[in-house]
């Protein structure tokens, strides 16, 4: 079946970036300085580049995130601190508003860029078969071999086959021209807003709770994932190390300049 093209007025869309205050290895990671600033704000910043979201909202379980978003301008939404993922926080936010598209920015990537979640929007929007689509990049073997580091494996439309924590795909011969190595999975997601409630809605799936990947959920229900590749090298917020890592590449507290996409 061809793909079906999208011929209508510009979709709108809605920005959450859930921003839960627990965290075992940082504890209060939303708020965690970076530069003096905190961690979420850079995240919004970044995502605030985009030129096709038209309203941004970060979703939080503490009054403490709220707070300090607030303080710098941004717009939040209280959410239960029982909810079970970052998914489940932006699908309640996405129910009180009537955007057409959503994109789960997630609240420790604080070198998201705006053209990221351009791409997303753009491959949602070009193909009305598609609910959801996500990110990813060509990474190299010894970072394949990090089993915190998600990988994927496309088909040949750029459709998500498997996401694993596992080296995959399993590299038996010398790879054929054309043939995919290595493609690390970047933690943003874009969906269609009606698409995102009844995934929200899903018990979690056999393979998902066996990795602890979400998105392994749609694939077994049987749902397409689009993954659409970037050049921005992101770093997720997941240790001390990596938030001393960002420290390096984000501009000191009052300086102009976006980071580095690249080379991190």
């Amino acid at each position: 079946m061809c793909p079906m093209l999208v011929d209508k007025e510009k979709p709108s869309v809605l920005g959450v970036i859930p921003a839960r205050y627990a965290s075992t290895r940082i504890p209060g990671k939303p708020l965690a300085l970076i530069n003096d600033v905190p961690m979420v704000e850079w995240v919004a910043r970044g995502a605030s580049e985009s030129e096709k979201m038209d309203e941004l909202v970060i979703a939080t379980d503490d009054e403490r995130v709220r707070d300090a978003v607030a303080s710098c301008g941004r717009k939040a939404v209280m959410t239960s601190p029982t909810l079970r993922s970052g998914t489940d926080r932006v699908a309640i936010v996405a129910a009180q508003f009537d955007h057409d598209l959503v994109i789960n920015i997630q609240g420790d990537e604080p070198l998201v860029k705006g053209a990221m979640i351009d791409a997303l929007v753009d491959a949602l929007s070009s193909n009305e078969l598609v609910p959801m689509a996500t990110l990813g990049y060509p990474m190299s073997e010894e970072e394949a071999d990090d089993p915190n580091v998600v990988k994927v494996v496309t088909d040949m439309r750029g459709r998500a086959l498997y996401f694993s924590r596992s080296k995959i795909p399993f590299i038996r011969r010398p790879p054929h021209e054309g043939a995919q190595n290595y493609f690390k999975h970047v933690g943003i997601y874009g969906y269609r807003r009606d698409f995102l409630l009844k995934f929200a809605a899903l018990p979690p799936s056999p393979l998902e709770q066996t990795e602890g990947l979400e998105q392994l959920r749609a694939l077994e229900y049987g749902f397409p994932i689009r993954v659409v590749e970037t050049p921005y090298r992101v770093v997720g917020v997941d240790t001390q190390d990596d938030l001393e890592r960002v420290k390096v590449v984000l501009p000191a507290s009052g300086e102009e300049g976006e980071g580095k996409p690249t080379g991190v």
